[in-house]
């Protein structure tokens, strides 16, 4: 938890209230009792916490659901029209990663992309909701994240699903922050990314096809999300999958943002079985 004190920032240990940010704490009322120990001034400071590795905002959640083409602009570069409903795919929940992680481009691959996305964290059950102006009640707030997409796998071997192109070990990081609701404007957020520094994507929330509310309601109506769950809500035009920008290789520098959730920042590396082979050329 980072908060400001004496004019500087500290990150607060929040583990006298809970061992991680996990569906349970987020559905047992969580974010209140955090505001009520800070408001008490009940929690210590960590010492050296900026030398400390970060990790994501949530624990791993149950379920890792994503939106695909949810900005039109996107759909276009991809060659799709807009869709008419919500279309679906899955990540493996151990694809979550850490901002700052560095990610292993799977071994072989010539088409890795990345995409800036706002990312929704379920606080309560949501199942059969009877309108989109049920579903913000059921969120606890909102992370950045990177859906990074191997689009061979995604598209030439996928048969049909695209979900192969969306698992590789890291091809999740998320944070560094996990932010409530009322905290941002969700529906007008700006979003960004730069590789090696190159400006990338730079658009707005407010150019979802389905907004948040939508989506949350729509998806309520085939799986039930439980809490801690995360729905990643699609990215907008500037991807590698456009033909405009080249795929990522090793030590390339990966950078999204998104206003109010903060910045992050991956190294994109080798596979071990690449660089063997490299090595012996």
């Amino acid at each position: 938890m980072i908060v400001e004190r004496e004019g500087a920032e500290a990150a607060l240990d929040l583990t006298p209230l809970t061992t991680d940010i996990d569906g349970a704490f987020l559905s047992g009322d969580g974010v209140q009792q955090v505001r009520d120990a800070i408001a008490a001034d009940r929690l210590e400071a960590v010492a050296g916490w900026e030398c400390l590795r970060v990790g994501a905002p949530i624990a791993r959640p149950s379920a890792v659901i994503c939106i695909g083409m949810n900005y039109a602009a996107h759909a276009a570069e991809s060659g799709a029209e807009p869709p008419e409903v919500p279309i679906i795919f899955l990540k493996t929940p151990n694809t979550v990663a850490g901002p700052y992680d560095e990610v292993t481009i799977p071994p072989g691959s010539t088409k890795t992309d990345w995409e800036v996305e706002l990312g929704v964290v379920i606080g309560r059950r949501a199942s059969y909701l009877q309108s989109a102006d049920e579903a913000l009640d059921h969120v606890a707030g909102f992370v950045l994240a990177n859906d990074l997409s191997e689009r061979d796998y995604q598209l030439a071997v996928s048969g049909g699903q695209w979900s192969k192109g969306k698992c590789a070990p890291g091809f999740n990081p998320l944070g560094p922050w996990l932010v409530t609701p009322d905290e941002v404007d969700h529906q007008k957020l700006g979003l960004r990314s730069w590789v090696n520094g190159e400006p990338r994507q730079d658009s707005d929330t407010a150019d979802q096809i389905f907004d948040v509310a939508t989506v949350v309601h729509h998806l309520s109506q085939y799986l039930t999300l439980e809490p801690g769950d995360l729905i990643l809500t699609g990215t907008p035009e500037g991807v590698a999958l456009s033909g405009r920008f080249p795929y990522l290789r090793p030590g390339d520098v990966v950078e999204v943002e998104i206003d109010g959730l903060g910045r992050q920042r991956q190294v994109m590396l080798a596979h071990e079985r690449d660089a063997q082979s490299a090595s012996a050329q």
